[in-house]
């Protein structure tokens, strides 16, 4: 029979202490129990603090009761039991076995879920003793489209906060969107921690996964089987993907709408053919760099989801002529199209992609480094897209004036052309396409086009564009104020102006522009025209300071306190500010902080060597309203300055 011996005496722990002088008697103690807490009084015999059974060979102690003994199945069959909620979360703390282990549960599994109290809604998210914390703030936890979201970045993405994740929201039903970008490079995510998710959270709507190699087929087969609502798939750089993961997902989640595939070496045309029959709510996909992605797997996908499909995004792939001829015909739902480095895809694919009249509903369209556009199939598409309201070309090196001045005579929507790197284009094309698109065209937008010399216009002006009020040139060397001067006659209705990097124009460049713009500008960005003077602040500042809401004077050296002085009298809305650079100075600050109805919010002074100290007085006046300010090398305001800027202006972010 067991016999305590209990001792109410003034007693000493001794750890670990013998009373055995027979070895292998201490022997038989020890497989019983590797450690024993000893109380021994002095100078009295030693006594155990746990029960001992007396056996004709000598006596052992019991072993200590403990829950870890049980086989998983039974602690399986325990935590089913568990409410959830602050228990369930509890439970999870104790390991990373028991987290695991519950986490290995799927949510229709647990015993009464639905009966749990809701007050235990607020419970954290579950940790583990040898885990780092699970926070809302850690995870990237937002409400988004109405469910919970959490974003795992980099080291933070492990199959143990997965599981944490998967724990922690099951009370608070369940995870609507998960985002995985990168993967620890020690501990990454592996279809473990994304087997948790799918058991877990069922009600999962949207999943992202960039960059996590050791997630493949496993994982996906276990979102495709727990996760039926899923309607967004994103999937990039994840090579241990492949076809089978994508046709369980087609098969078993029926509401999927959207579908981003990129870098995935091993997802090919059957993954996509599954996809188009299997998914009928599919409206919007984007292939980027799969190279196993095909012909067939395009026109099959898009031929099947032809009802619905409102989305197309095509990069780098291989596929040729055929494939735009599919999208022409079957496109009938199309309204945004994007097309990029489709190599092998000649003048006819596009020429049969315009004329076959199956995009009567596209409405923008972005092409970007494909040879196959040239002026012929252009004008096409045009002629193919009646509603197309927006179109953007980039590096399209075989498109010339006549290409675009037919495309915009044949485009009767067109809202928006954007030109980006098109050699051929010149400033005839530019003023031919400004005079077909009179009625419609809101927006023009030219980048990096070297083609562009400054000239004057041989020919009469023709009618204005009275509808553009943005007007954007960046970056083009010969567009100088010869050009300028004549598209300021063209628009007449500019609200928002970006010249920026156009170095050549002048002054008499610019000012027939400012004249002529009768609805009054509202942003103009004048970053890095260095040979603009105060004459074109003043002018603008007097035509259009009722207004203003935002300048950009960055890089103009030429620009002085006269021109502060104009804007501190006459712009009555002006908020953004940018002065970098100029050849600005205390007196001008003074001049600012003393007007009554300037009220910038944003100012930046980064790289004007003549404000100094002497300008802290009237940039705390205007702190009153300012929420940014910019004084980054700004070498006569010592350090001491801007700390006394930063207490005084708490509610104002401070860049030095």
């Amino acid at each position: 029979m067991p016999t305590l011996v209990n001792y109410s005496g003034d007693d000493e722990i001794y750890s670990g202490g013998s009373f055995y002088t027979n070895p292998s008697d201490l022997g038989r103690l020890y497989s019983t129990v590797s450690h024993v807490d000893v109380y021994s009084p002095a100078c009295k015999r030693a006594r155990i603090s746990a029960p001992f059974l007396f056996e004709p060979s000598g006596f052992e102690q019991n072993k200590r009761p403990s829950i870890e003994v049980l086989p998983d199945e039974c602690l399986f069959e325990i935590f089913k039991r568990v409410p959830e909620g602050k228990e369930r979360s509890s439970c999870a703390r104790v390991s990373k076995k028991w987290l695991m282990l519950l986490s290995s549960i799927r949510r229709s599994e647990f015993c009464n879920s639905n009966t749990v109290a809701e007050e235990k809604k607020e419970t954290a998210a579950p940790v583990c003793n040898d885990v780092e914390m699970v926070s809302c703030e850690d995870s990237g936890e937002v409400e988004s489209d109405g469910y919970l979201t959490r974003s795992l970045e980099g080291k933070k993405a492990t199959d143990l906060r997965l599981a944490a994740i998967a724990v922690g929201t099951s009370s608070r039903g369940g995870l609507g969107k998960l985002l995985i970008r990168g993967s620890n490079s020690v501990r990454g995510v592996t279809n473990i921690g994304l087997s948790a998710i799918a058991r877990g959270c069922p009600s999962l709507r949207a999943l992202s996964l960039w960059n996590v190699p050791f997630v493949g087929d496993e994982g996906l087969f276990e979102i495709a089987k727990e996760c039926h609502l899923l309607e967004k798939l994103d999937l990039s750089n994840c090579p241990s993907i492949s076809n089978k993961g994508l046709i369980a997902i087609a098969g078993n989640c029926p509401n999927l709408s959207s579908l981003n595939i990129e870098s995935c070496s091993k997802i090919g045309n059957e993954g996509l053919q599954a996809i188009g029959k299997l998914c009928p709510k599919l409206h919007s996909i984007s292939i980027k760099d799969c190279p196993l992605i095909g012909d067939h797997g395009i026109s099959s996908l898009v031929s099947s989801a032809s009802s619905l499909l409102t989305r197309v995004k095509l990069q780098a792939l291989n596929i040729t002529d055929f494939s735009l001829a599919v999208i022409g015909h079957y496109g009938k739902a199309v309204t945004n199209l994007s097309l990029s480095v489709l190599q092998h895809v000649s003048e006819k694919g596009f020429w049969v992609m315009g004329n076959a009249q199956g995009l009567q509903k596209l409405m923008s369209l972005t092409i970007t480094s494909c040879r196959g556009i040239t002026d012929v199939s252009l004008e096409a598409i045009a002629k193919g897209s009646l509603n197309l309201k927006q179109m953007c070309l980039r590096k399209c090196c075989f498109v010339s004036d006549n290409g675009l001045v037919a495309f915009t005579k044949a485009a009767g929507s067109l809202e928006s052309l954007q030109l980006e790197e098109c050699n051929r284009i010149t400033q005839s094309g530019i003023v031919g396409a400004l005079s077909n698109c009179g009625t419609k065209l809101k927006a023009l937008s030219l980048v990096k086009c070297m083609g562009i010399k400054d000239m004057a216009l041989g020919m009469a002006v023709p009618s204005p564009c009275s509808y553009l009020r943005y007007l954007s040139i960046k970056n083009c060397p010969g567009f100088g104020s010869a050009s300028l001067a004549v598209v300021g006659k063209l628009c007449p209705q500019l609200q928002h102006v970006d010249l920026s990097g156009l170095c050549g124009i002048t002054d008499s460049g610019i000012l027939p522009l400012l004249e002529s713009c009768e609805a009054g500008l509202v942003k103009v960005n004048l970053n890095g025209c260095m040979s603009l003077t105060d004459e074109v602040v003043s002018a603008l500042a007097r035509l259009h300071g009722r207004t203003l809401e935002l300048l950009n004077l960055d890089g103009c050296r030429k620009i002085t306190d006269a021109s502060l002085v104009a804007i501190a009298e006459n712009c009555l809305f002006l908020s953004d500010l940018d002065l970098s650079k100029c050849a600005v100075t205390d007196s001008g600050i003074a001049v600012m902080s003393s007007s009554e109805h300037l009220n910038l919010q944003v100012l930046s002074l980064s790289g004007c060597s003549e404000v100094s100290n002497k300008s802290l007085p009237c940039l705390k006046k205007m702190g009153r309203t300012l929420v940014g300010l910019n004084l980054q090398n700004c070498s006569s305001i010592s350090s001491s300055t801007v700390e006394l800027l930063v207490e005084s202006l708490w509610r104002c972010d401070i860049l030095s």
